[in-house]
């Protein structure tokens, strides 16, 4: 199966392919892209996930009527959209959902939605049951060993291979946002962001972590050895990597966040 060798090595051809043949799976394009749509949002994405967080966002999962508004309806093909298979294009998510998303994935297909308290004077009376009780993903558990093995060997051989623990088998998946703007009618590229998620161990799993560092680069980079030192930390309660520790202590962006960019005028 290549599903594990491309999370392995974050292989945007497959994701893209993949995405593609879901939509065209379909009558037709608005058809396919209501489908995806619905399933992601199943993991908790497009919508708001009801935490007991006093904010938060849905983030944006496009369907049909959205590219029908765009194109016009039965005027765009799924490879219009093809962006959105590696999660980007009119794809928007916030780190509380990619930690959920990951938790579902630990999980084998379902998640409680995130919440901050546990417990009311050591009882579980009064917390309201979204907060207790499992939702699906209405994917079958049979599915998810595939993903948990790719995500697994990221750490093992692919991408995060030097943020791994010793002694510790962790999952995890590198992600970099491209991030760009319109600034007098001309895209200029800007320092993309650094995006890791991870749960571990692989194997009755504990923890969920998503992190997104603004402009931090690739996901390896700075994303991933964060995500594995907070799990070390979590799990552990030390720090077994002190070399991946003073590597990403001694990290300094600054200069990047105080860089000077031309007035934006308007969005991309």
């Amino acid at each position: 199966m290549h599903l594990p060798w491309a999370i392995t090595r974050s292989c945007n051809t497959f994701f893209s392919k993949s995405y593609l043949n879901i939509i065209n799976n379909y009558p037709t394009p608005e058809a396919g892209l209501n489908a995806w749509n619905k399933h992601l949002k199943n993991f908790g994405l497009g919508t708001y996930l009801h935490t007991d967080l006093p904010v938060g966002s849905k983030g944006f999962i496009p369907d049909g009527n959205f590219y029908n508004r765009y194109y016009g309806k039965g005027k765009w093909y799924a490879s219009f959209t093809i962006s959105n298979g590696i999660g980007q294009g009119e794809v928007s998510t916030t780190p509380i959902q990619l930690a959920n998303i990951t938790a579902a994935i630990a999980n084998k297909g379902y998640y409680i939605t995130p919440h901050v308290i546990k417990q009311i004077d050591h009882s579980t009376n009064g917390i309201k049951p979204i907060y207790l009780n499992p939702k699906s993903t209405q994917i079958d558990a049979h599915f998810f060993p595939p993903i948990i093995k790719g995500m697994a060997d990221v750490y093992k051989t692919g991408t995060a291979k030097y943020s791994q623990l010793p002694d510790m088998e962790l999952c995890g998946k590198t992600g970099t946002s491209e991030n760009k703007t319109r600034i007098d009618g001309k895209i200029v590229k800007l320092p993309d962001h650094s995006i890791f998620i991870a749960f571990g161990p692989r194997e009755n799993p504990r923890i969920a972590v998503a992190v997104f560092v603004e402009n931090g680069g690739y996901g390896a980079t700075i994303a991933a050895p964060i995500a594995s030192l907070m799990i070390d930390k979590y799990l552990t309660h030390h720090i077994s990597r002190p070399d991946l520790y003073r590597r990403i202590i001694n990290i300094d962006l600054s200069k990047i966040y105080q860089k000077k960019y031309p007035q934006k005028k308007d969005s991309l």
